[in-house]
């Protein structure tokens, strides 16, 4: 299969794209600043820009988008914004205009994660953006044309981000990026669609 992989510079993408590789996939990568191609989830035009580039794919998989992390009694509508733009709307953007690039039969693979369920101090943003993402996905899901599938992948935090993200997250059990990498080939290879595949051990 031709995949192609936004956001495969980062912990999760790049063992995506190195996952899928070992497999036996012709991996695209594409990142903001780095990879086969660059990309600005936040623009339709860039998007497009992409699609056109790359042209035909099996899969699409986004490992991308931004948050805002900061106290709520301090958190102005600005901030929340942020994800709302990003990791929401930007994934969003990605499945709504790559449906029409992928062959029939292919999938698309959003990323959210484990505080979709489990919120954490200062993570109101990043609770209400990964749940909105997971409802557009059910959402999507019975609506996709030509057999086209969708899903998403909840990874609780990634044991290679601890030494950034670990505060945030005491007491959880963290998973490799390798283990979490498993759950998008579930997601391109598999038959399903409409899944929230959570990976929190």
């Amino acid at each position: 299969m031709k995949v192609l992989v936004v956001g495969a510079t980062g912990a999760i993408g790049s063992a995506v794209a190195q996952t899928l590789a070992e497999r036996g996939h012709e991996v695209i990568r594409a990142g903001r600043t780095r990879g086969d191609y660059q990309v600005d989830i936040t623009s339709d035009a860039s998007v497009e820009a992409l699609y056109a580039a790359v042209g035909r794919v099996d899969a699409i998989v986004s490992a991308a988008g931004g948050l805002f992390f900061g106290p709520l009694n301090e958190m102005r509508p600005a901030d929340f914004n942020v994800g709302l733009q990003d990791k929401l709307l930007g994934q969003v953007r990605l499945a709504l205009l790559g449906q029409h690039v992928l062959t029939d039969g292919g999938s698309i693979t959003l990323t959210t994660g484990i505080v979709a369920d489990e919120p954490i101090r200062q993570g109101a943003n990043a609770t209400a953006v990964n749940a909105a993402v997971e409802g557009f996905v059910r959402g999507a899901a019975i609506e996709l044309p030509r057999g086209i599938r969708i899903n998403v992948v909840s990874p609780t935090v990634l044991t290679e981000s601890l030494p950034l993200y670990g505060s945030f997250f005491p007491g959880f059990e963290s998973v490799s990026a390798a283990k979490a990498a498993q759950a998008y080939v579930r997601s391109i290879e598999g038959p399903q669609t409409g899944r929230v595949y959570r990976v929190w051990q």
